[in-house]
This record gives structure tokens, sequence and C-alpha cells, in this order.
């Protein structure tokens, strides 16, 4: 038997669950074991009883209690499945940008970015293994996008470069601007929503709830979250095609927030109900006739400074062809709008 170990959670590790990432680093490391690890309260995470499905974070610590020497039967130990040729090609396609360092894929509406409750096996995350084009490790998420979501999504292909990026995003030094089109037309047509944000739902239906921002320290669980907009065009008072920066990252940020400004993101059925029809009254997350019923939210761009060559990094994503549709079919052009309408508030 090993001692007790304490290891730190590193940048390609973050966000994986606790026990995928220990079969990882220990192949004797059973399923089981973990589990009654868990119960038994020997496993620790910052020195916190755990769960065997609690994800972790880079730069956490993981109390390991002394292990077998012998290995787990194969059947047992971390395996990356076997990908598709149909996906292989999905996710090469999807690649927008790549160096030596980092990848950056277009992901495509309708894939999740990784595992969990009702994502499916199919992910981003699951994927990786075709991205690793003769390096030794699969590159590794440092940022997530809802499963709706289409747009920039950012890999490390190495784990100094991991950190980084995840540090970045951490201290809020990346910039990302988000397209949509809402129900209405906000007023004023620029501004900052700055409600709370606390998980409700049962379980596999997560779901976040505004707070008022006075009410944030009060209530359970909450987190301040913070989200600019600005309208670039508008269909008289139905709709209106918005710019959205998040300030935080919290879970369903965007959606949340337009739906509590009273203008709901067209095809979110969460968030603005996805049987009500737009009447120009300012609600309604389906605008009807050719206008796709799929979520119109899309990561356009991001700006971030390289970890490694200290450039500053600015990456656009095309519209998926859905939203792409949308805009031809409502006459906007987006060589008509700034690619940052925030820049003069700077």
């Amino acid at each position: 038997m090993s001692g007790v170990q304490h290891i730190e959670i590193t940048g390609d590790e973050a966000d994986m669950r606790l026990d995928r990432c220990l079969k990882r680093r220990f192949p004797q490391i059973t399923q089981g074991m973990v589990e009654k690890f868990c119960r038994k309260g020997d496993l620790r995470l910052d020195g916190k009883r755990v769960k065997a499905s609690d994800r972790v974070a880079a730069g956490q610590t993981v109390r390991v209690p002394p292990l077998p020497e012998t290995e787990a039967p194969v059947h047992e130990r971390y395996q990356a499945p076997k990908i598709p040729k149909d996906d292989i090609k999905m996710i090469e396609d999807a690649i927008l940008w790549q160096d030596d360092h980092i990848i950056a894929l277009n992901k495509p509406p309708g894939l999740p970015s990784q595992g969990g409750s009702g994502q499916g096996e199919r992910h981003v995350d699951g994927l990786t293994e075709a991205l690793m084009f003769g390096y030794k490790e699969r590159p590794v998420l440092v940022h997530r996008l809802d499963k709706d979501t289409s747009g920039v999504l950012l890999l490390a292909r190495t784990p100094r470069v991991a950190r980084r990026l995840g540090e970045a995003f951490r201290n809020r030094t990346t910039r990302k601007i988000y397209w949509a089109i809402v129900a209405g037309v906000p007023n004023p047509q620029k501004g900052t929503i700055r409600y709370g944000l606390v998980k409700t739902g049962g379980y596999g239906n997560e779901k976040m709830r505004c707070i008022h921002p006075n009410e944030v320290e009060t209530t359970e669980g909450s987190k301040r979250a913070t989200t600019d907009f600005a309208v670039l065009e508008r269909l008289g008072s139905r709709a209106a095609w918005v710019a959205l920066v998040p300030i935080t990252g919290r879970t369903h940020q965007l959606r949340a927030h337009m739906a509590e400004l009273g203008h709901p993101i067209i095809g979110d059925g969460k968030y603005g109900g996805s049987g009500q029809e737009n009447l120009g009254d300012g609600w309604g997350a389906q605008l009807g006739g050719d206008i796709s019923r799929k979520l119109h939210l899309h990561a356009r761009s991001i700006t971030f400074k390289h970890p490694v060559t200290d450039e500053m990094i600015t990456l656009t994503a095309p519209l998926p062809e859905h939203m792409a549709r949308s805009w031809k079919t409502l006459g906007w052009n987006i060589k008509d709008v700034p690619a940052d309408p925030f820049e003069d508030d700077a």
C-alpha cells in the first residue's frame, strides 16, 4: 500500500470529474474504491468532503488515502473512447485557428463542451483526441459554451498553456463578445445588467434565477454577475440584434440576464418559453415565419493575450447556418455594425 498523498490539480485536469481524474492518475484505483473513499471521508478536496462526481479546478489539492500497488483490471481503467470518422471530420472542420500552443474552434450549436447530466456521450472534450496532431497529450478546454450556443471555444495544447489561459479567464483579462437576437428592443439600447444568479431546478434541469444586486449577499448560493449589452440593429419593436459581453462567467448568464430584462433570446425554450410566440410586446422566444426555432446566441469573438508570445489575439467566428439564415431573412448585414460596439466606453 502507498501512503497518504496530496496531489495538485493541473490545468489539463480542470473541470474534470474527481473520479475520472483519479483513475487517470492511478491505474490501480477502481470506481468502487473512489466511492468508498468519498463515503468514509478519506478522500478530500482542499480539506473538504467530496462526491465522486464533483468537478475539480486547477490549483486545488486532493488528499488521496493509501492505495494498493496492484493495477485495476484493464476494463476499469480510464480509456479514451474511439472516435467515429464522421466526428473526426466534424471537429477538424470546426478549427477556426491554431498554432503550436492553442486551438480555437467554432463550436457548432447542439454539441456540448463537456459531458454531464443529460449531455450524452458526444461532446468537444470527448473529441479532443482527434485534435492531438502528434502531441503526446490531448488539448484541454479552458472555458465552456452551453450546448446550444455556438462560436469561439479555446483549447490549450499543453498543461502550461492551459494554466496560463485559465488564469487569464479567472482574472477576466480575456474579452468575449456574443451576438444574439432578443425579443423586443432593450431600452436603453446600451447598458449593464448586474443581477446575481442562483441555481434552481432539479437534477438534469439546471436553471438560473436572477437575484437583485442588493439581495445577493443574503441569498444562499447566489453569485454576482455582470453583463454589458448594446443594440446593433432592430426589427421594429419585435426584435433586436444585440452584442453581449459577459464581465463575469456564470452558468447561463447571458440567457438569464436578457430574460430578466424582459428580452429573452430568440429560440431559448428554457428562459423564454419555446411555445411563446413573439407578438411584439417585448417577450416570447419565437419570431415565427422563416426564423429558426433554435437558440440565437453565438460567441462571435474573443480577444486575449497569447500566453507564450504575448501577442494580442482577436478571433472571430462566422455565424452558424441557422443564424446566418435569420440574418439574411431580416436583412441584417454583419458589415454594418462595429466589431466591438463598446470600444468608445473604455
